[in-house]
């Protein structure tokens, strides 16, 4: 009995087994099942249980094929796709690093090579030395194929072009491969498999060079197509025109080329070259583009036209593109440059003598904009709202050189500046013959009746990081802008546009959505669509939007790109914006300056944001504070800020108006925020920085708080008072050094002092005194005591003067006042009081307390 049990166990146990097996055993599919179950997989590579059962059902040839089975198929579908990724990923990478190490093999034989030469040089030069020890030896790291004068006299013919092709073919490859220059590794920017490329900047050079080289997944042809229109990748270039081409040796030919370079800023000429392009083959099938100046400053087609420009020199210059192996191609790229920085302002040469600058505008935003074309072309980028990368990439491009034509402002595009003082700070430009953003479809350019006004201008910031700055702009728009102003500008693009100054009152909410729409490869560049949400004060159309959209362009946010340019750059848009819709790009834009050690510029204060419009000398040499020391930054950038507005021909003075006092704002909005994000943390002392003349900060808000002790100690039992201020300013344990000025600056109330002249002047006020008038501290020493009031607040103001003379002090109802941007703002009460000097016999001026105010 217990045999007959253990054998049914066996039985059972083995049937179980062999089940088992069968359900898990190997089904070899027809191709018949193979293609219909790879359709399924295309549209849906993990389908549901649900999902498979239905298949079964209704694909007969996969009846006989269990679910569990279908469920395995498509798990191994999955995991062989996952490894050939994998498998494309790592070539694709092994491919990368095998072409890197490549470059960097060539770079160390570079180097080697330049060590060498250095060894002979200082074994010469020591030898020179010992025989005559007069000698003295020409150190100049300058290219080290000298350029015969003989050959440039020959540029009329073309004999003598061929002669200076060649020789800027050799001087281009000594600087590209070789050791002509001194190359240095460039601040920030080190190789590796997952960086753009090798990036290098000259060192004791004459003018300013920069290299780079690096791998792109681009046949050789494509490459220098894209690199000989250079307007499509370098932003500051305005227009290449080739008036000359001839063919050369070797299938290459020679074209004179006239190249013009927008201008940076508003306080420097633009800049424009006549060169010789020289494009010829290689051996081994590499491609060269190099490219020289021509003698003459006058040479070019146009004197008349060249008139607005300063003749810049380029040194030898070009590309050499090397295929690669297994596809794709190597790149180097030199640009070598003269700028001429003489013709520019001293503060602003470092800006023409950076090769830093030159190597993020030019060699490095090459190679980017390469990388970027290849990585579209193989459908890596992912673009939203639907449109084509070539359509954003001309949104760019359009935004930017909008921007670039409103701070250059060129006679022959039409601008012409309205007349106006010297001394301005804000310069008005007009162009009469432009139309809003023209485009390739006539149709879609507005015409605005009086063409385009533009108000531009420029400002030197010291200690105040670009990107940071920018950055700031960018997400905190209600801080500086004016949304009737926007609403203003928009109005153009509507059909139904309603005019300056007839607009209807718009409140802005303060919220702003921002919408991505690109970005490049490394997120240097940025292009979004902004709205700002505002709604009506009309109980008529309370419901109906006043939303105004912008299409935005946002670069060098990278706070550790050395050398990048920082910009914030957007124009109005309809919300359904098509591909060409017409732009009137505004924007800032703010370029680092590099200061050299040692240099006497670079005692210029550090406590000030400076307007260089109407000052372009640097001030005292000042002794820099222990907070600047300890920040460790400490460097100098300038602003460039250009608006601009629809103009109509019954209304230019008001627009100008407008627009002079807008940009006023925006510059104050942004030397207090500069302020406030300076890393040296020099909010407190940077704000009451004072006139000359006057006493310094700390001792005048020892006075305000004294005189304020002594004149208004009655009223302290004054029931109108105490129950606000009492008769301390501020609370005597603050009444000590560093912390009174402190507690002053940052009290809730507006303090403003003003003098005691014939027309009294503001010589000082607070943060929220600032806030009240909508002013900086620089610009408050210029608004006068009677702008601020009304005609009842000057009449009341005048008939307690004497009261305030005689007893000190004196109490001022609740009224209303004027801010500088037209604003007006109200006030519970106001208290105005002497301010004695420490003699107490001498008064140094009035000061006035706001208690609680607000705009109205």
């Amino acid at each position: 009995m217990a045999m007959a049990v253990a054998q049914h166990h066996r039985e059972s146990s083995s049937g179980s087994i062999s089940k088992h097996l069968d359900n898990g055993k190997y089904v070899r599919y027809t191709s018949e099942q193979v293609e219909a179950l790879e359709r399924v997989y295309a549209e849906c590579p993990k389908p549901s249980s649900l999902r498979r059962q239905q298949l079964i059902r209704e694909c007969p040839i996969l009846s006989n094929i269990e679910p569990k089975q279908i469920k395995v198929w498509f798990q191994n579908r999955r995991c062989r796709e996952k490894q050939r990724k994998e498998a494309c990923q790592l070539q694709t990478v092994n491919r990368k690093l095998s072409a890197m190490n490549k470059l960097l093999m060539e770079e160390n034989d570079r180097l080697q090579k330049q060590v060498s030469q250095l060894v002979c040089e200082n074994g010469y030069m020591r030898q020179q030395l010992h025989t005559t020890p007069a000698a003295t030896t020409d150190g100049s790291c300058e290219s080290a194929v000298t350029t015969p004068q003989h050959s440039l006299k020959d540029s009329s013919n073309p004999a003598g072009l061929l002669s200076i092709a060649e020789e800027t073919l050799a001087e281009f490859l000594s600087k590209a491969t070789g050791t002509a220059v001194d190359w240095v590794q460039m601040p920030g920017m080190k190789p590796g498999p997952d960086s753009v490329g090798i990036f290098a900047i000259s060192h004791s050079c004459s003018g300013v060079a920069a290299r780079a080289c690096g791998l792109v997944s681009l046949e050789p042809t494509k490459i220098m197509e894209i690199l000989k229109d250079r307007p499509t990748w370098f932003r500051d270039c305005r227009s290449l025109e080739v008036f000359t081409m001839f063919p050369a040796g070797n299938g290459g030919t020679i074209e004179l080329v006239y190249t013009q370079i927008y201008a940076p800023t508003t306080l420097a000429p633009a800049r424009d070259f006549w060169t010789l392009r020289y494009t010829t083959s290689l051996d081994g099938g590499s491609l060269v583009v190099c490219e020289r100046s021509l003698s003459g400053s006058g040479a070019g087609p146009n004197a008349a036209a060249a008139a607005q420009f300063v003749r810049g020199e380029m040194l030898p210059s070009g590309y050499l593109i090397r295929p690669c192996d297994g596809g794709g191609s190597i790149i180097h790229i030199v640009d070598h440059l003269n700028l001429e920085a003489w013709s520019v302002p001293e503060v602003l040469r470092p800006l023409y003598e950076s090769s830093k600058v030159v190597a993020q505008k030019m060699t490095i935003a090459a190679l980017r904009y390469i990388r970027q074309i290849a990585q579209e072309t193989s459908g890596e980028v992912v673009y939203s709202l639907g449109r084509q990368p070539a359509v954003l990439r001309t949104f760019s491009q359009r935004l930017s050189r909008g921007f670039n034509d409103a701070i250059s402002g060129f006679s022959d595009d039409g601008w012409s500046l309205m007349s106006c003082d010297v001394a301005e700070d804000v310069t008005i430009a007009v162009n009469s013959t432009k139309h809003i953003g023209t485009t390739s479809n006539p149709s879609n350019s507005l015409p605005l009746f009086g063409g385009i006004l533009c108000a531009k201008a420029s400002m030197l910031l010291q200690n105040v990081p670009p990107a940071v700055l920018v950055r700031f702009l960018r997400e905190h728009r209600s801080e500086w802008a004016d949304f009737n102003v926007d609403a203003y500008s928009a109005a153009s693009l509507k059909a139904s546009s309603y005019s300056y100054p007839g607009m209807r009152p718009t409140r802005f909410t303060g919220s702003q959505i921002i919408m991505p729409l690109g970005h490049t490869i490394e997120h240097e560049e940025m292009l979004e669509v902004v709205r700002l949400e505002g709604h009506s004060f009309g109980q008529e159309d309370a419901f109906m939007s006043r939303d105004i959209h912008l299409l935005q362009l946002s670069s060098g946010i990278d706070e550790n790109a050395v050398g990048a340019c920082a910009e914030l750059i957007f124009a109005p848009i309809d919300e359904m914006f098509p591909d060409d819709a017409p732009l009137l790009p505004s924007g800032f834009r703010i370029i680092p300056l590099d200061s050299k050690s040692g240099d006497a510029s670079d005692a210029l204060t550090t406590h000030r944001t400076l307007d260089l419009t109407s000052s372009l000398e640097v001030g005292p040499a000042t002794n820099h504070t222990a907070a600047d020391a300890a920040s460790g930054y400490n460097t100098r950038s300038v602003l460039t800020i250009a608006f601009q507005f629809p103009l109509e021909n019954n209304l230019p003075d008001s627009v100008a108006a407008m627009a002079r006092q807008y940009v006023r704002s925006v510059i104050s909005s942004v030397q207090r925020v500069s302020m406030a994000i300076s890393p040296s943390g020099l909010v407190p002392t940077a704000g009451p920085k004072l006139s000359p003349g006057s006493p310094e900060a700390h001792t005048l808000a020892n006075w305000i708080c004294q005189s304020y002790r002594q004149n208004l100690n009655e009223l302290h039992y004054n029931k109108g008072f105490s129950f606000h201020l009492g008769a301390e300013l501020l609370r005597s344990d603050s009444l000590i050094g560093d912390s009174m000025l402190k507690n002053l600056w940052h009290h809730q109330d507006a303090i403003l002092c003003c003098s005691l002249k014939s027309l009294p002047v503001f010589i000082f006020g607070n943060q929220a005194g600032l806030d009240m008038l909508e002013t900086t501290l620089v610009a408050l020493q210029d608004i006068t005591l009677d702008k601020i009031f009304d005609e009842s607040g000057r009449k009341l103001l005048c008939s307690e003067f004497a009261k305030i003379m005689q007893q000190g002090y004196a109490y001022v109802p609740g009224g209303i006042c004027m801010s500088t941007m037209g604003r007006h703002v109200s006030y519970e009460q106001a208290i105005a009081w002497k301010v004695l000097s420490a003699e107490e016999d001498t008064v140094h001026c009035l000061a006035f307390s706001f208690v609680n105010w607000s705009f109205v």
